[in-house]
């Protein structure tokens, strides 16, 4: 996890400094969902000019740097990974805490809107995560989501710190830490990045193999992303976009 999650991300930051910062938010998405994907969340959440949105556990911050770019969002990251807070905040000058989902270090009811993309399905602290959720929103605050959800009853070779729940898993936990289940969608269902973005996402991999392929933490992130790819193109696992309300 942290090869994955926080080595990479200071890599990440150096190519992009070098390929130049077009590359900046398609790198710093990896993982978190298409710009289609990405619109469905922030149209949802009801996002526009101003809004303040947290992203809790916000990698290198490519999709808080979307919002922003997109719909004039001003969000604030929390990020568990000190080297992809440095990322954050020199490839995107967001702000940026260190901090993780579990101990939000954020007022409670500062935010009216909140999103978590890629992040209860790694822990298995699920229900504390989301009681911070709740706790730093007001009432009535909105809630989205990526979560990779568990559809057969075995995950073959799934990878080190995953943790997915099912849907209904999920429902509960949403029901109990006091959100209600507003929609949800199948991530896979949205059309790919438009290619000029697919292709600048290939040029930093390839650049991140030239610098750093040989390097035994680079081998073991990319072995995890192989194995949580196998997981999605066989079906054991889903991606869901969730929109929920505080209540």
């Amino acid at each position: 996890m942290e090869a994955e999650f926080d080595v990479v991300a200071g890599w990440t930051e150096e190519v992009v400094a070098a390929l130049g910062p077009g590359h900046a938010i398609p790198a710093g998405c990896r993982g978190s969902g298409s710009p289609s994907a990405l619109d469905w969340l922030a149209e949802a959440l009801d996002l526009g000019a101003g809004s303040r949105i947290l992203d809790a556990g916000a990698g290198v911050g490519g999709p808080a740097a979307y919002a922003a770019q997109r719909f004039g969002v001003r969000p604030v990251l929390v990020e568990p990974m000190t080297r992809a807070c440095r990322a954050a905040a020199r490839m995107f000058g967001l702000p940026v805490v260190a901090g993780s989902g579990e101990h939000l270090p954020v007022a409670g009811g500062a935010f009216d809107a909140a999103w978590c993309l890629g992040v209860l399905c790694t822990t298995s602290a699920k229900a504390a995560l989301l009681a911070e959720l709740r706790r730093v929103l007001t009432l009535g605050g909105r809630l989205g989501m990526l979560v990779f959800v568990q559809i057969t009853p075995e995950l073959p070779d799934a990878p080190e710190g995953n943790d997915s729940p099912t849907d209904a898993e999920l429902a509960d936990l949403l029901h109990a830490a006091g959100f209600d289940l507003v929609r949800k969608a199948d991530a896979g269902g949205f059309a790919a990045a438009p290619s000029s973005w697919q292709r600048r996402v290939e040029r930093v991999e390839q650049a991140l193999a030239a610098a750093h392929g040989a390097d035994p933490r680079r081998l073991q992130a990319h072995a995890q992303e192989q194995r949580m790819g196998r997981l999605l193109d066989g079906g054991h696992v889903a991606g869901r976009l969730v929109y929920a309300v505080a209540r």
